[in-house]
């Protein structure tokens, strides 16, 4: 019988020892940041979510990894057959040299199917509504966006959804104190 190597049996329990423990689904980590609209949800009424793939630059992925965007005051364009996100503001590649750096505000284009794009058309058409991307996000290596059709809320709307979630606050509040 061959003993294995000391080196080896070390390495092998250090990797044993690395190895996650729970298989969950939620414990995925992504190593990329996810860049989030948070404006969004609270002054639109979100009607229907889809993932779009983006066309981005060398350097624009580059600062995407990075964390340097922003989605505030973004919406996105159906022009024609394509959609474009617009007003997404993805900050310059400090490392590039000045000849390769992008436009941070430029319109970029979303990647979808033809069916995709005709449903969001039909959402755009209905008075008050509009398209706006609620997250940038690595997926599998490859560059996404989590657009949504949405409904632009009213004032009153918003104060009731405070509301609403201040008494939810307050009934588990209560309910701590009662355990």
């Amino acid at each position: 019988m061959n003993p294995l190597h000391p080196c080896l049996l070390f390495s092998c329990i250090i990797f044993a020892m690395s190895k996650k423990t729970s298989d969950k689904k939620g414990d995925k980590k992504s190593p990329w940041p996810r860049i989030k609209n948070r404006r969004a949800r609270f002054d639109y009424e979100i009607i229907e979510k889809v993932q779009a793939g983006l066309e981005l630059l060398g350097t624009e992925v580059k600062s995407l990894r990075a964390g340097n965007a922003s989605l505030e005051g973004a919406f996105a364009q159906i022009r024609g057959s394509e959609v474009f996100l617009c007003g997404a503001n993805i900050s310059e590649y400090k490392q590039a040299v000045g000849a390769l750096q992008h436009d941070p505000m430029r319109d970029r284009k979303l990647l979808l199917h033809r069916r995709q794009i005709q449903k969001l058309q039909t959402h755009v058409l209905q008075k008050g509504h509009t398209l706006i991307p609620l997250a940038l996000y690595f997926h599998k290596g490859w560059a996404k966006c989590e657009l949504a059709a949405a409904a632009g809320r009213r004032a009153f709307d918003k104060r009731r959804n405070i509301q609403k979630r201040q008494q939810q606050r307050d009934i588990d509040r209560e309910m701590r104190k009662s355990r």
